[in-house]
């Protein structure tokens, strides 16, 4: 089954759109738009798109390119718009993170996609990271218990230039988010409640919000921590956390790349101050584990589409990660706990 995609916002995001969308059979872009469009025309230059609609608003776009699918990477204050535009032409579709500039907004446009009978996903590219996954199956396999708590520490210091750099809450809305959904991802657990502080340094480029710390309070009782800064000079994390689980029987830590410790209590009595454990070997990634990026989350998408079902990323299940953001930072500026409700 052949689909027609078409691309809104070509900024420097758009290339990782454009190189999965290459990757996936039977899709054909056949649209690209930008407010500047010498900027999409660049972009379709680049990847050989030579006959594609080149637009500068979506409602063009979308009038003459007659896509299936909306990919949407516009700046988030444009999002709304964008994805309303893309719902009500009875497109699917497929945004950048977060999905929405303000809870209320993600409401609406979850409401309008299941009124359009439409799918509107969001690019929770974490998700599709061979550690989450190996993460995920080993805290469903029990491999250190009941989890209690979990903490994510998450270091740098990108010098984006752009929009980030004068955004309202840049760390907690434009990559926490990340973080979030990873978390929500591996241990299947709600969120409940939040007290969240934010500052910036003053050597940050940033213009607020780049350095944050969180704890929520989870359904089980569990506690995750967060902690995050956006101008951290040396010694940094990768761009998926260092994460620390902390189980009734054992722990998990992972670097965020490919190293994942696991240790449980070992069957033997104890000598001394400290129980004895031993080292578990972490599970390897099964059939049915889906990575890949951004090509995992959009051939994920595309899979829904086609098969008439639902992307793992789908918007009213994406809402949640978000109403942990949006809680976050209501506790940031209010200095007080805020429940989390979507």
């Amino acid at each position: 089954m052949e689909l027609k995609a078409a691309l809104v916002g070509c900024g420097a995001m758009s290339r990782a759109w454009l190189q999965a969308a290459a990757k996936i059979p039977d899709l054909c872009v056949v649209g690209l738009a930008d407010l500047d469009a010498a900027r999409a025309e660049d972009r379709a230059a680049e990847f050989g798109l030579n006959d594609v609609v080149i637009a500068r608003d979506v409602h063009r776009l979308l009038d003459q390119s007659r896509p299936d699918l909306l990919f949407d990477v516009v700046v988030p204050s444009a999002r709304h718009e964008v994805v309303r535009a893309g719902l009500a032409a009875g497109r699917h579709v497929l945004s950048e993170k977060p999905m929405a500039g303000t809870l209320d907004e993600a409401r609406d446009l979850v409401a309008r996609a299941q009124s359009a009978g439409r799918i509107h996903a969001v690019v929770q590219n974490r998700r599709y990271v061979a550690g989450v996954r190996r993460i995920a199956r080993a805290l469903k396999g029990g491999a250190i218990g009941d989890i209690t708590s979990v903490h994510a520490d998450f270091f740098l210091a990108p010098h984006f230039g752009g929009f980030r750099e004068d955004m309202d809450h840049v760390l907690l809305l434009d990559m926490a988010i990340h973080t979030f959904d990873a978390l929500r991802c591996m241990t299947g657990l709600a969120a409940l409640s939040v007290y969240c502080r934010e500052w910036d340094p003053p050597h940050s480029w940033y213009r607020e919000g780049s350095s944050a710390a969180a704890i929520f309070e989870l359904e089980t009782g569990a506690i995750f921590v967060y902690r995050g800064s956006w101008c951290a000079q040396g010694l940094q994390t990768s761009w998926e956390s260092v994460w620390r689980f902390v189980g009734a029987k054992g722990s998990l830590c992972c670097d965020g790349a490919d190293s994942i410790r696991v240790e449980a209590l070992a069957p033997a009595e104890r000598k001394g101050l400290f129980d004895p454990v031993t080292p578990v070997e972490p599970p390897a990634l099964a059939e049915g584990d889906r990575i890949g990026g951004h090509f995992g989350v959009m051939a994920d998408f595309v899979a829904a589409v086609r098969a008439g079902s639902e992307p793992e990323t789908v918007g009213h299940d994406n809402i949640r990660s978000l109403a942990m953001v949006f809680a976050a930072i209501e506790s940031a500026e209010t200095g007080r706990r805020v429940a989390i409700e979507t």
